[in-house]
């Protein structure tokens, strides 16, 4: 048997190996797309900016602490923003740029890129890392909609075999140039990589798209057909200008350029490190990474991009795909991400005269499946839902998407950098919005929805009159000064009708600040103005707990769920509503199950009970023990329990003038639950024995006593109903 590191060394290198054919065509095909612009001479160029870009990111993060087999690359949305941006540099009206030379409009076009990656950096040690995630989604689904339609319109030229590089716009004015060859060959080329999964198994799509393109291509060339066919790739010409950034930043001539370009660079790179930062933290959880930090993770990638710029490439991200698939063979360390590194650097060193004869027919098919592959599905959702006719909320459905059209359409009728900039503004926008909507999750009164705590006939008559008194309103969301206010609005309509007291349920809260926390308390106030009683529902040891500790003193009342406040609120209206109520045990005649017992029968009945007594605390049965008894609580209170991993979980509680137990009469089986007291109880038991003496001796009443335990069942089960139904509407 080999050894641990010498295994998992090979599987390190089968991983990153397997993962490098991966990124390679990716990184050479993103980054063509990103020099695009100074036409098909600089397609070589583009190609090793690409290689170059993701070498540079992979060995820099592992430098700067990155322990997870994460694979970097170009990525489809920063590279639309950087095709978009050197055509906008090359298009230019400004006089720094007009009419400046290529090697100035890449002196710029690198120094944003490296200024990009140092905001990238700063995001990260300032820790914008969690604020950015929460970038809203139709944002980044406008910029990466637009991104992969263009990058697949841009193939086209290529896929048809044009002699030149044509723009999209033109393409189909040029038709009777197309080589139907070339399109056979992209098009077997798209369905092979498209459908590698059915008949592939464990190769990866583009890899089984590359493979079947080039056998074709190279088939039909040695079949004689080459003439009919487009291009490879190709190497550049030794005249043009190759990017050297660090001695491009340097040069005299290009020092002018860049200083009068200060600002075009600043908000540039300022809007590529905000774009690259939401891609790399959303792809760091699609590439399913658990041990990633969002702060650590913008400090690796923006110096790795920094270091890129200065070295002629691009900027770079999470490659989603090649990380899977590095860990799919094997990969389990950094030295596999070293291996996919060094796999790059021998690609535009040692084996880019073997690249350049890649067809471009081919790798602009495979570049086509990753652009529609890259279309974002909650887009695709969104819009199917807009046009169906039972879409709920679809007012919010067309914002959403609306704003992600938006952004689109931006993105290519401005200028790139002016469309992320209002994309900013559109989410800084949402929030607030969204924000000052109101928070409540929902909002009903206990005349239909009761505690858990089971009651006496008179009791529940009583709480059905009068228990729409009591407001449960159930929160969501943050609470600041917007929704604060909101709320405070909503108590004061809702209060307006006889309300005694006003639940909040604030478990569902995700922030509270000190405005929203001081808004309750006014609330608090202003409800203890009209004898209103407010109480709040939080976890005891949540953020919420602690910001609300002094708020209100000891008016405010506390719980730790719903159901308790509610118990508390009955009985506070109960109280109020039979204060001479006469404390103590009751007797047999005010038990609801007996109530239609005539005192003869309850006379005769009681002789067949026994009085039982448990102290607070104390188990009267436990979950699974035979079932023989059920009692009639006369004094005290007793809950029903259930057991979970989490705790035990309250079904009911039981009050005086209640029955428990009677599924032991009912069905002999074992008990479904434990009961507990919660204080002294008193009650009387009545055994299937007595029972079994009862219908023999007294069948009068064992039929009543039958006929009411039904009742009662039925009773639970209607009010069960009730507060189901009240609860989901």
């Amino acid at each position: 048997m080999s050894h641990p590191l010498l295994q998992s060394l090979r599987h390190d290198v089968t991983g990153g190996l397997v993962s490098s054919a991966v990124a390679i065509p990716l990184a050479i095909g993103f980054g063509m797309f990103a020099f695009v612009t100074l036409g098909e001479e600089y397609f070589a160029h583009g190609a090793i900016a690409g290689l170059v870009s993701a070498f540079v990111a992979g060995v820099a993060c592992v430098a700067f602490g990155d322990r997870t087999t994460t694979v970097y690359a170009p990525r489809i949305t920063t590279t639309f923003f950087l095709g978009l941006l050197l055509y906008s540099l090359v298009h230019s009206e400004t006089p720094a740029l007009n009419n400046a030379s290529v090697a100035s409009i890449l002196a710029v076009f690198f120094a944003t890129i490296l200024m990009g990656g140092a905001f990238q950096a700063l995001f990260g040690l300032v820790r914008l890392g969690t604020l950015i995630k929460y970038a809203p989604h139709p944002v980044m689904a406008g910029f990466q909609n637009m991104a992969a339609v263009l990058l697949f319109l841009v193939q086209l030229s290529n896929v048809l075999g044009y002699e030149r590089t044509i723009s999209f716009t033109q393409v189909f004015q040029h038709i009777g140039e197309a080589k139907p060859l070339n399109v056979m060959v992209a098009l077997v080329t798209f369905a092979a990589m498209w459908n590698a999964k059915k008949f592939a198994g464990r190769v990866p799509p583009l890899l089984v798209g590359l493979g079947c393109g080039l056998a074709l291509y190279y088939g039909l060339v040695l079949a004689g057909f080459g003439a009919q066919l487009g291009h490879a790739i190709g190497t550049s010409p030794m005249n043009v200008v190759v990017a050297r950034p660090i001695s491009q930043f340097a040069d005299l001539a290009n020092l002018k350029t860049l200083w009068n370009s200060a600002s075009t660079i600043l908000s540039g790179a300022l809007a590529l490190a905000l774009i690259a930062s939401i891609d790399a933290l959303l792809c760091a959880k699609l590439a399913g990474e658990p041990r990633s930090d969002s702060d650590r993770l913008l400090v690796r990638l923006g110096l790795a991009n920094v270091g890129s710029a200065c070295l002629g490439g691009i900027t770079s991200g999470i490659n989603i795909g090649a990380s899977i698939t590095n860990r799919g063979f094997g990969g389990r360390t950094p030295v596999s991400v070293l291996v996919n590194a060094l796999a790059l650097l021998a690609t535009f060193t040692l084996l880019f005269s073997y690249v350049a004869h890649l067809p471009r027919a081919v790798l602009s098919a495979v570049i086509m499946v990753i652009a529609v592959q890259h279309i974002d599905p909650w887009t695709k959702q969104l819009a199917a839902r807009l046009f169906q006719s039972d879409t709920p909320q679809r007012g919010v459905v067309a914002l959403d998407f609306g704003i992600a059209l938006l952004v689109s359409i931006l993105s290519i009728a401005l200028n790139i950098v002016m469309a992320v900039f209002i994309g900013v503004a559109l989410a800084v926008f949402l929030f607030v919005f969204r924000m000052s909507r109101s928070n409540i999750r929902r909002l009903y009164r206990c005349d239909s929805v009761r505690s858990r705590k089971s009651r006496g006939v008179g009791e529940m008559l009583v709480l059905e009159v009068k228990g729409n008194s009591i407001l449960v309103i159930e929160l969501q969301g943050a609470l600041f000064f917007g929704s604060g206010e909101r709320l405070a609005q909503i108590i004061e309509s809702e209060t307006a009708v006889s309300t005694g007291v006003v639940i909040l349920d604030l478990r569902r809260m995700t922030e509270i600040d000190a405005t929203g926390a001081q808004i309750l308390a006014d609330i608090n106030a202003t409800l203890g103005r009209r004898k209103i009683k407010l109480a709040l529902v939080r976890s005891e040891r949540s953020e919420t707990a602690a910001r609300l500790a002094d708020i209100g003193g000891a008016s405010i009342y506390r719980f730790q769920d719903v159901d308790r406040a509610i118990e508390w609120a009955e009985d506070d209206l109960l109280t109020l509503a039979s204060p001479a109520q006469p404390a103590g045990e009751i007797t047999l005649e005010r038990v609801s199950a007996l109530r239609d017992f005539s005192p003869d029968q309850i006379t005769r009945f009681s002789r067949y009970l026994t009085r039982v007594r448990w102290n607070a605390g104390q188990v009267i049965f436990q979950e699974g023990d035979p079932g023989s008894d059920l009692f009639f609580v006369t004094r005290g209170r007793a809950s029903v329990y259930l057991h979970s991993e989490s705790g035990n979980i309250r079904l009911v509680t039981f009050a005086p003038g209640t029955v428990f137990g009677e599924l032991a009469i009912l069905d002999q089986g074992p008990r479904s639950a434990s009961v507990i007291a919660d204080e002294e109880v008193t009650a009387f038991g009545l055994s299937l024995s007595a029972f079994e003496a009862l219908r023999r001796d007294e069948p009068d009443i064992a039929i009543k006593l039958l006929s009411a335990l039904g009742r009662e069942l039925s009773d639970r089960l209607r009010r069960a109903n009730r507060t189901i139904h009240q609860l989901e509407t």
